[in-house]
């Protein structure tokens, strides 16, 4: 049988049967399993196509696997707390997780540290990344809704506080869900929350589209990937289908049925936590709390499987299916270093597993950092000619001469590596 191009991933509180689990979107037939602890809400992600991550339920830390390696628990990732949510950024460079009020940003290829934004009030409750990696929104349970731009957050001077890009302040109750569409930093982003809302704005403006009221608090969001639907999940078990194509000038709406594209799917018997389009936007996956997935046509509204979990479902999403996940005999092109949890691992004694180095070089040290790498051209010319007379120099005194040269090395390699740790320290002083 060939690889699937989209599967299902699905976790529930429980975690009987398994973490998180793999199925094929057509027939529900399971494919995959994963074993080992259990993955709290918004908190499983796949990175860069090679590791399931996946926060454990009130502890502090993330459960990763192999993506090919289904029994086998490869490590846990220690975070300074318990994590509320969790997101890798699509070109698998960044993880994001959210502890308590903060948010953590690593670095995939050193595990460094590199920010902690303390910008929401209170828990924060989801994190999305847009699809080109450039932005990120996040969440809380403070009602705010907060849009990042990723490359200030990481660029940033250490001496000054990151601050968003757009702050949404129109939800009036905890932020229960954000779905980010195609498109960048020109894309529109969701917010779901408990005031019985869902709103649609613009990332590069922060601008509020669209708000619809509903007569339930909405606990998740997702649009097809054309943008023609949103797909809102009640605390009643009722999914809403919204037309974004809608005649009405009107910012402001209340969701009623009609013939125009605004529907109902029923069928969950409690509250829909998770809701994904697949690619064509013919299928809508919905995960409840009735401990339930189901897998709708969208087009007839009606459920084509159920798959019952052992406890509330917890993550429930469609992906495209992972070339590694079929290939028994595949491994990771680069390992998981290990996370620090400092953002200067030198200082606290917390390095990471890679030995890697990150420089982030501001338009002050410009200057300095060309001045050093001379030096450093200047010494490597100088080894570069003592080897040239090692290998040319007369044939009396041969013994003796190598002797001489490769102490005379060893003394440049010193002055090499001391003026390497120089240069390094000039373009990492801060301001």
């Amino acid at each position: 049988m060939s690889a699937p191009v989209e599967v299902v991933l699905s976790a529930d509180s429980a975690g009987q049967l398994f973490n998180c689990a793999v199925f094929d979107p057509h027939s529900g037939s399971e494919f995959l399993s994963y074993r080992g602890g259990n993955t709290s809400s918004r908190s499983l992600t796949v990175l860069n196509g090679e590791y399931i991550l996946g926060a454990q339920l009130g502890k502090n830390f993330i459960n990763v696997w192999e993506i090919q390696r289904k029994d086998q628990l490869q490590q846990k990732i220690v975070c300074p707390g318990i994590v509320t949510c969790l997101c890798a950024s699509p070109d698998g460079l960044y993880v994001l997780a959210g502890i308590a009020e903060a948010i953590y940003l690593w670095e995939m290829s050193t595990g460094n540290l590199l920010a902690i934004l303390s910008r929401h009030y209170q828990d924060v409750s989801c994190i999305r990344f847009t699809d080109d990696s450039s932005h990120f929104v996040s969440g809380g349970k403070d009602n705010l809704a907060l849009i990042w731009n990723l490359s200030s957050v990481v660029q940033l001077d250490s001496s000054r506080t990151p601050e968003p890009c757009h702050i949404l302040s129109r939800h009036s109750l905890p932020i229960t869900d954000i779905h980010c569409g195609l498109m960048g930093p020109q894309a529109r982003v969701a917010t779901a929350s408990l005031d019985q809302t869902v709103k649609v704005w613009e990332v590069s403006s922060g601008e509020m589209l669209l708000s619809v009221l509903f007569d339930v608090g909405i606990m998740s969001v997702t649009f097809d990937p054309c943008e023609y639907f949103l797909f809102c999940g009640g605390s009643d078990g009722n999914i809403f289908q919204v037309s974004l194509c809608s005649t009405s000038l009107s910012r402001d709406k209340t969701f009623q049925t009609d013939s125009d594209g605004n529907q109902v799917f029923k069928g969950h018997r409690n509250l829909v936590t998770c809701l994904s389009v697949s690619m064509d936007g013919t299928l809508l996956l919905s995960g409840s709390n009735d401990e339930t997935v189901r897998m709708w046509d969208v087009q007839s509204k009606q459920c084509i499987w159920s798959i019952n979990h052992k406890g509330h479902v917890t993550n429930a999403v469609i992906i495209p299916a992972p070339a590694n996940m079929f290939l028994a005999d595949s491994h990771p092109a680069v390992p998981l270093p290990r996370f620090s949890r400092h953002l200067n691992p030198s200082e606290q004694g917390d390095g990471t597993g890679s030995g890697g180095m990150c420089l982030r070089l501001g338009a002050s040290t410009q200057v300095t950092s060309e001045t050093s790498l001379k030096v450093l051209e200047r010494c490597d010319d100088k080894c570069g000619s003592v080897l040239c007379q090692s290998v040319f120099g007369d044939g009396e005194n041969t013994k003796v001469r190598v002797s001489e040269l490769e102490e005379e090395v060893k003394t440049l390699k010193k002055i090499n590596k001391d003026l390497y740790e120089f240069s390094t320290q000039l373009l990492t002083k801060p301001n």
